[in-house]
């Protein structure tokens, strides 16, 4: 096995396109499933938000080198987008039956019963983040830890509830039309990456919107009911015992039920990262402020001896005065700026 420590020097598009793509089917239809690295080593399986996919959503992570190397040299990853959300999609069957929060939870397990797969760590950002949050609650024994990006956990809120509609008709009506690709880069990204009248706007912003100019608008209402039908997960967090890792920008519109979820969790067991001048999707926005805590979040974990994960000292100045870290001392993590 590769020294974990070892730096990537390599063509990073090789690695993270070069997987494997599976179509699992399962009771609520075909998934698409991109499979990354040795499949000896322990799962992590990712789940996107609303409209996204691995290359939307996790390719600013898988780019940058430090975080490729600690998560490919240690786990094989498994990619599950949302029905309907891989690249090249065709439209589903507007008359076949929308899939509930829970349905997609259960979807998950079907495919790690296709894979032979025993307990997995799991990563999600937010419409993501609560389908795996709600993975775990129903089938504890398969879940090792969570990475949640910008969760959810509580019915949506009258003003989320109202903006989905929003969305929901215009997608409705004029499918993946400009206006409704605002509303997502907003609920994505912080205003300073979004630019201005003055500013444009950065580099992982147009690449995002270039990939929603891909999606189908009836794939993606399917998934957008199912999130603004989602129940409360609340009192099913106060028994959750598998190690947990949220990471939220303070600019998201998320930001505050973050919060919030951290404090319904077992404090045994869970940390909070705040990542300054940042919006919901941390992994593509501000992917090097993940780095650090992950590692000390994988050190915990059951396999890490057995895969010997271990933590590095990092003399690159990007890494310093970035996170908030609210304290969870089982972590190793002290309350403070990293």
């Amino acid at each position: 096995m590769a020294d974990p420590n070892d730096s990537v020097s390599v063509d990073m598009e090789k690695i993270y396109l070069g997987g494997k793509e599976y179509h699992v089917r399962t009771g609520q239809g075909s998934v698409s499933v991109i499979v990354c690295g040795d499949q000896d080593k322990p799962p992590l399986i990712t789940y996107p938000d609303l409209a996204l996919n691995h290359m939307s959503c996790f390719q600013g992570l898988f780019f940058f080198p430090e975080a490729a190397s600690l998560l490919l040299h240690n786990f094989c990853i498994y990619h599950i987008s949302p029905p309907g959300h891989e690249l090249g999609a065709a439209e589903i069957c507007p008359h076949d039956p929308s899939p509930s929060a829970d349905d997609l939870a259960d979807q998950i397990l079907e495919v790690l019963n296709y894979f032979g797969l025993g307990a997995v760590m799991c990563m999600g950002v937010t419409a993501g983040a609560y389908i795996l949050t709600l993975f775990a609650l129903k089938y504890r024994e398969r879940v090792i830890g969570l990475i949640l990006i910008s969760p959810l956990y509580k019915s949506p809120s009258w003003s989320e509830w109202f903006y989905n509609k929003v969305m929901s008709n215009l997608l409705y009506f004029y499918g993946m039309c400009g206006l409704l690709k605002e509303c997502l880069l907003q609920r994505y990204f912080s205003k300073e990456v979004r630019g201005s009248a003055e500013v444009a706007e950065s580099d992982i912003v147009q690449a995002c919107r270039k990939l929603l100019d891909e999606r189908q608008g009836n794939n993606v209402l399917r998934f957008l009911q199912a999130i603004n039908r989602r129940p409360d997960i609340t009192e099913g967090l106060k028994r959750l015992r598998c190690r947990t890792l949220i990471f939220v920008g303070d600019s998201s519109p998320f930001h505050s039920e973050a919060l919030h979820m951290i404090s319904k969790l077992d404090r045994r067991y869970s940390a909070l990262v705040e990542v300054q001048a940042c919006g919901s999707m941390v992994t593509e926005e501000q992917p090097h402020a993940m780095l650090i805590p992950m590692e000390y979040f994988f050190m915990g974990a059951p396999f890490s001896r057995k895969h010997g994960i271990k933590a590095k000292t990092y003399k690159n100045p990007h890494f310093l005065n970035i996170v908030v870290v609210v304290d969870r001392t089982d972590f190793g993590f002290d309350e403070g700026r990293l």
